[in-house]
């Protein structure tokens, strides 16, 4: 397998991805990004098991297949890189080259096979919100939610969606914050609690993005779609108490 991608442009979108992976994971292979190539679509993901992030890039490549590449490893040699195109070929002795105008890099690589498959969601409700709207109502609830362990309903973002408006609420027991959309309505009333982790993700992504974002949810995961980019997370389990 072998692609050739802009040294900036995959940067930046790995960037994003990064914060999905976690410091210290039981499973080695999410320390990895999963890098799935179907000719000239580049898709590449980052997992923690509860959280999957999926950006689509545009490369150049007439060739199939799939590795998960050290995620660390791969942004500091990316970091080096002043805008170039980089060549990304996949070996057989196990290690991916990636050759620059500065010379060549080898990295070793895991079967792509290992990684864990995203979760698909099974007949979701939907609602679509612009990017600035959901960031807003994220960056005004977050703050007030709690992080005791025992009581983990509390710990996330109530979304509670209607034909009417869409309302946000956040507490610890101490504080507590509601804040209510009506100019975006959804199709049908739906309630959910999202953790805060891909809430903190969406909110640095889509701070003054006009684009829609769409959202789609059922009892167990959540989906959030937009430009090139895909969210899955599973929710918090419980109801959340009667604000």
């Amino acid at each position: 397998m072998k692609f050739i991608v802009s040294s900036t442009y995959l940067l930046k979108q790995l960037q994003v991805l990064g914060g999905v992976i976690n410091s210290s994971n039981t499973l080695p292979i999410l320390d990895n990004f999963l890098f799935e190539l179907d000719y000239s679509k580049l898709t590449v993901s980052a997992s923690d098991l509860e959280t999957t992030m999926s950006s689509y890039l545009d490369v150049e490549s007439d060739s199939s297949g799939s590795v998960a590449i050290p995620a660390r490893l791969l942004l500091d040699t990316l970091k080096t890189f002043p805008e170039q195109p980089l060549t990304f070929v996949v070996g057989d002795n196990n290690t991916v080259e990636i050759s620059s105008n500065h010379g060549k890099y080898a990295l070793a690589y895991a079967n792509g096979n290992e990684f864990p498959k995203a979760v698909e969601l099974d007949n979701p409700s939907t609602t679509v919100v612009t990017g600035d709207i959901l960031a807003t109502a994220i960056s005004k609830t977050i703050f007030a939610a709690g992080n005791d362990d025992l009581r983990p309903v509390m710990s996330g973002v109530f979304f509670q969606f209607s034909t009417e408006g869409l309302t946000f609420v956040a507490t610890d027991a101490h504080k507590l914050v509601r804040y209510q959309r009506e100019d975006v309505k959804a199709s049908q009333v739906a309630e959910f609690i999202m953790p805060k982790k891909p809430l903190n993700l969406l909110k640095g992504i889509l701070a003054a993005s006009e684009n829609e974002v769409r959202i789609e949810y059922n009892d167990s995961n959540a989906k959030f779609t937009f430009d090139n980019t895909e969210l899955i997370c599973r929710l918090i389990d419980g109801k959340y108490p009667n604000y």
